[in-house]
């Protein structure tokens, strides 16, 4: 049994990480084996994704001294659940999806990504299609470059043409 103590300073890592990381995952990895957790685990570390289990109430009490409405993720927090804390909000996504090719689990249970709430395991193919802020920026840099590199283009190639039509313009008018 955990002292009062050692629970307000697991509530406290909890708030802390709630807080410096924008999204984060709820997961199921009850009836993974050692091996396979340790396996998810170094996977997690690689791609840069925090993996903590926790006690459901725990997680509850530090989501609601966050001042942030969590409300509607505590439906998920039942049973064995592991919090996967991340930067880019699509990383988890990709990673349970890719572990799953040889387990059954982890399943997910929840999610809140680019403060939006996602429910249940069904909604990982629509988390992994998220883009990174990133990602949005290095598309909408490329839609705003092709114009510009459209009209380059269409100025060197029909240049000589260009300076064609002004000298016979101004011969004309000469």
């Amino acid at each position: 049994m955990k002292t009062r103590e050692q629970k307000e300073l697991l509530i406290s890592e909890l708030i802390s990480d709630l807080n410096n990381n924008p999204n984060f995952y709820i997961a199921d990895t009850s009836s993974l084996t050692v091996e396979k957790t340790n396996k998810l685990r170094r996977d997690c570390f690689k791609n840069q994704v925090i993996l903590k289990v926790v006690k459901n109430t725990l997680l509850i009490k530090a989501m609601e001294r966050t001042g942030r409405d969590y409300k509607e993720l505590f439906s998920a927090l039942a049973g064995t659940s592991a919090v996967m804390f991340c930067e880019t909000g699509n990383v988890p996504a990709k990673l349970i999806k890719e572990f799953r090719k040889t387990s059954d689990k982890p399943l997910l249970k929840a999610a809140f990504v680019e403060q939006s709430v996602y429910l249940g395991d069904n909604q990982l193919d629509t988390l992994i299609s998220i883009k990174s802020k990133n990602e949005l920026i290095g598309d909408i840099i490329g839609l705003l470059q092709s114009p510009a590199k459209n009209v380059l283009s269409a100025l060197q190639s029909s240049g000589g043409k260009l300076a064609g039509v002004v000298k016979t313009l101004s011969e004309r008018n000469a």
